[in-house]
């Protein structure tokens, strides 16, 4: 058989269609023998072909490659990998194991068992199998990348299973929880007035990395850097969720929404010690992973998931590159959200050092030109917010998150930070020449609380994750508002709606991108769990009738959406989004006396003046997390203009924020009465306001 097949050659990696056949080329440079091993049915346990690459022949130094004649898209195919099983010296080859292709372009995962991975033995008829796949014949039909602003974008964090997986979607069953799912929603994400959706991994992942009975719903344990997750499509041939991730972008493209995907570029589904062999481990374990310097059978893990991915050696760096580059240019994604981000700032040795290699190569990539760079700028030991690399990266906020969490709560000393917060951030980002822009906020993301358990737990109520309770963490800042979880009392869901709209209100006036979480539109519950990454079922999915039981909210938010773009064209003849408004703005803070801010420990309410650069508008903003009202004083308004109240949180539906219907109201007198936890915002304008209803949308 091996007469049959040509040398091939050691790039491009992974498998490459041309005409007559396919070229392979993987990378092991320890490895004695590789075997490329055909299925043309996955549950075949000896495989329908078996190709021993000759080292001689097939072998370029550290590459082992081979052209495979009349071989077409579509064919499954995985690797035998010989060499030293010696974990005291990093290597774990074992040849019984049916490898994944680190540069598989597609995954066949039906039979799939991670228990056969992890025990000794031929586990050929239940291990993943790549797809040989080829996407030069799929019609874009002309779409191109969005490159809006993040000035002028609005965030969805996204599961795209749990977005249409509740049998309430109203979406035929073969496609809930898939790529086609999240493209029959694409009128509620618009109705919303997001610009951007943030998709939780949607790399190919293991979902039997879980306990007993549950599944690895988030999908942070990657075990393929180029793969659509297969769980994700509805057809049931290998290369239709290839299809439907494509068709999904290209769906959204045309609604002006964007594509970032949540990128695990820090350690894989392979796990530690005792994990399974499933790919990397089984190539070069030693080049792909970080192993202990004084004990190379174990792996380094500042992942907190078994293992930590090798990213500044060459060989993985280039990889990471490859992945990236592949679904910027081949799939049209926008963007990636880097889970872990500190992580690939660490060296061989798994120290942190500046300026790491890959951080500075994707900064100044030109492949990557326009697309959007966010970390998540800590691992579980180092913290780097507002110190990550680059005035090209992007960070999430977690200080943001936190000290607007503790403002709303009602905490000692917080209004200082509430007011860096609301200018987005300068104590973090305004030096070595960094901007309000690298700041995403945000109040909540899929990891903790939802918006609604924010302000209806106390503690975490992580029991049906069968780690008693231990996991997860113990440092939400929440508040239940009085009572522990559902309640009947229609004061405390009246106190709970007014601090979500607080908390929503201060998340999209600051200077900043904002981001929202899935759901919390249409106060999403979890039931006081806040780490669900191991629950695929209702108390993870979105629950549509939700939108209707909280529409107050909703419609708060999509409001809300509208106030801020609003901003971005405030001033006849001006462009600038509500980032650029407050950053050229000239700004006075007070308390409930004017020009006299109280910044002491004490203190539970703030308020502050923003005046255009024109000054042909004012915009007040007052915060009371005080548990009683405040008369606050008011400054005067412009000449031959009054106080238009665009926002009070106390208020109930339909007075809380003006729409096209309920338009603003004017407010009278040198005083404003804000009711306790309240959120109040008015404006002035030199010209006749327009109303409300011609307010421009973010672009």
């Amino acid at each position: 058989m091996v007469k049959s097949c040509a040398a091939g050659k050691s790039f491009p990696l992974g498998a490459t269609p041309y005409e007559g056949g396919v070229n392979f080329s993987v990378f092991s440079q320890t490895a004695v023998g590789v075997e490329l091993v055909l299925f043309d049915d996955a549950r075949n346990p000896q495989g329908e072909r078996t190709i021993r690459l000759d080292p001689q022949r097939n072998r370029t130094a550290n590459y082992w490659h081979v052209f495979v004649p009349g071989l077409m898209p579509g064919q499954l195919y995985g690797f035998r990998v010989h060499g030293p099983y010696d974990p005291r010296n990093g290597h774990r080859y074992d040849p019984e194991k049916v490898l994944l292709d680190p540069y598989g372009r597609c995954v066949a995962s039906g039979h799939y068992s991670r228990v056969s991975a992890k025990q000794p033995g031929d586990n050929a008829a239940s291990a993943l199998k790549s797809v040989v796949t080829e996407s030069r014949s799929y019609d874009w039909e002309g779409d191109a990348p969005l490159y809006r602003p993040l000035s002028q974008s609005v965030i969805y964090e996204m599961h795209v299973g749990g977005f249409t997986r509740h049998p309430n979607s109203g979406l035929d069953p073969k496609i809930r929880g898939t790529f086609a799912g999240v493209i029959e929603k694409i009128p509620h994400l618009l109705s919303l007035g997001v610009t951007t959706v943030e998709l939780l991994p949607i790399f190919q992942f293991d979902p039997q990395d879980a306990a007993p009975g549950l599944s690895n719903y988030w999908g942070y344990n990657p075990i393929s850097f180029f793969a659509p997750h297969s769980g994700y499509g509805s057809r049931s041939d290998p290369l239709g969720c290839l299809i439907e991730f494509k068709d999904m972008v290209k769906a959204l493209h045309r609604a002006g929404i964007e594509v970032i995907l949540d990128v695990v570029y820090n350690h894989t589904a392979e796990g530690g010690k005792d994990g399974p062999t499933l790919c990397y481990r089984g190539f070069e374990n030693s080049v792909y992973y970080l192993l202990e310097e004084n004990a190379r059978e174990a792996y380094a893990d500042y992942s907190g998931c078994g293992n930590t991915l090798n990213t500044n050696h060459p060989v993985v760096l280039r990889m990471i590159h490859d992945s990236v580059h592949y679904w910027v240019s081949a799939m049209h994604v926008d963007g990636f959200r880097f889970d872990l981000a500190a992580i690939l700032s660490r060296d061989q040795s798994g120290r942190p050092v500046p300026n790491a290699p890959i951080l500075s190569d994707l900064e100044s990539d030109p492949v990557l030109a326009g697309t959007k760079l966010i970390a998540e700028a800590w691992d579980t030991q180092v913290y780097q917010v507002g110190n990550f690399a680059g005035g090209n990266w992007k960070e999430w906020n977690g200080v943001f998150r936190d000290q607007v969490r503790g403002f709303i709560k009602g905490d000692h000393g917080m209004v200082g930070n509430l007011a860096r917060r609301m200018l987005g951030s300068p104590d973090l980002y305004e030096h070595h020449g960094r901007s309000a822009e690298n700041s995403i906020n945000f109040i909540t993301c899929h990891d903790g609380f939802t918006l609604n358990d924010l302000v209806s737990y106390n503690h975490k109520h992580n029991e049906a994750n069968q780690e008693n309770n231990r996991d997860g963490t113990d440092n939400n800042l929440s508040w239940n508002c009085g009572a522990e979880g559902p309640t009947a009392d229609p004061e405390i869901e009246r106190l709970r709606n007014r601090q979500i709209k607080n908390l929503l209100a201060i998340n999209f006036l600051a200077i900043g991108t904002p981001m929202i979480l899935m759901g919390d539109e249409a106060r999403r519950t979890q039931r006081g769990n806040n780490n669900a990454y191991c629950q695929d079922n209702e108390i993870s999915w979105f629950d549509w009738s939700l939108l209707e039981k909280h529409s107050e909210i909703l419609r708060f938010l999509q409001q809300l959406i509208r106030l801020r773009g609003r901003f971005d064209t405030a001033n006849e003849g001006h462009n600038l989004s509500l980032t650029e408004f407050l950053r050229r703005a000239e700004i006075r803070w007070h308390s409930v006396r004017l020009d006299e801010p109280d910044w002491g420990d004490d203190s539970r309410s703030l308020a502050v003046t923003l005046k255009s650069a024109n000054a042909e508008q004012l915009i007040h903003l007052i915060f009371n997390a005080w548990w009683k009202p405040l008369e606050f004083q008011l400054p005067p308004p412009l000449a031959q203009s009054r106080w238009q109240r665009l926002l009070d949180t106390s208020l109930p539906r339909p007075f809380d924020i003006a729409d096209a219907i309920h338009a603003v109201v004017c407010v009278e007198g040198s005083s404003y009465c804000v009711q306790p936890r309240s959120t109040l915002v008015l404006s002035s304008e030199a010209s006749k306001p327009r109303e409300f209803g011609g307010w421009r949308k973010l672009r």
